[in-house]
């Protein structure tokens, strides 16, 4: 099967555009906004249901960070100044938003499609890429993740959480979590053959929740176990942000921040070699 470039194949070599010199010819049309545009089309009619896994990180909020904080009352932060417990869980349910919105989409949504709708099958009948494919749905999922994460900052601004003007970049760093979290999470779902295997993907998402310090510290942990959570992504998304929410910045955002380009950089590239692998061979 051919699949149209958006400039003749003679010219790619001297594109401008790194991503049009590296990938295969065929992979790329530039037309990933198309697919995003039918996201927007199909859940256009849908929003309580696309908007409704904001309610999940609410009720922990609520539940452990209001009625378990007031029995609890101050911890040592990220700098080991003491802050209120609602304050050192909000970020964590924060990074876990933009996680989950981004996560779910980029896991269930598309296997679906993949497997079952076969919707790939027919955008790569178009003009289409396998690269269009997966940019598009990365960036979906990107902008599920968002909402969720926007939602809850909000949230957090209303009750009086954000202790720093760093906490404006709150935002822009839950983006970058959720991108790298879809991408990856897109990668991932190509690899997956059943439903069940999806019992592995909440296996490692629901722990990694649990214990990646959303609600204590890390230094609760044995050294050992210290080393295996800060290798989690989530660790790092929540250190981003009570750093970025408290004010406690340092150098180390850098690492944090350097984190998730690699998981993102990884996840571009699986995805759409593997969606073009399972559909174009």
């Amino acid at each position: 099967m051919s699949i149209d470039l958006a400039e003749p194949a003679g010219k790619v070599g001297t594109s401008p555009g790194l991503v049009l010199r590296v990938l295969p010819p065929g992979m790329y049309a530039r037309r990933a906004r198309v697919v995003v545009e039918r996201s927007l089309l199909v859940n256009r009619r849908s929003w309580t249901v696309v908007l409704s896994g904001l309610c999940e990180p609410l009720f922990y909020l609520f539940s452990l960070g209001v009625g378990f904080g007031s029995i609890i009352g101050s911890v040592a932060g990220s700098d080991g100044r003491p802050v209120s417990y609602l304050a050192f869980v909000a970020p964590g349910l924060l990074a876990a938003s933009a996680m989950n919105g981004a996560v779910y989409d980029a896991t269930f949504n598309i296997f679906f499609k993949l497997k079952y709708a076969k919707l790939y099958d027919s955008m790569l009948a178009t003009p289409l890429g396998p690269f269009d494919v997966a940019i598009g749905e990365i960036s979906w999922a990107l902008v599920r993740g968002g909402l969720y994460a926007a939602g809850f900052l909000s949230v957090m601004v209303a009750m009086g959480l954000i202790t720093s003007p760093w906490g404006l970049l709150a935002l822009p760093a839950a983006l970058l979590v959720a991108f790298a979290f879809a991408a990856l999470g897109m990668a991932v779902s190509t690899f997956l053959r059943s439903w069940q295997d999806f019992d592995l993907v909440m296996l490692v998402l629901m722990p990694m929740f649990l214990f990646s310090t959303t609600f204590f510290s890390l230094t609760v942990y044995p050294a050992a176990i210290q080393v295996a959570v800060e290798c989690l992504p989530l660790y790092h998304a929540i250190e981003l942000m009570r750093g970025l929410t408290t004010g406690s910045v340092g150098a180390g955002m850098l690492g944090h921040l350097a984190y998730f380009v690699v998981m993102a950089v990884i996840g571009v590239a699986v995805a759409p070699r593997r969606v073009g692998r399972l559909l174009l061979t």
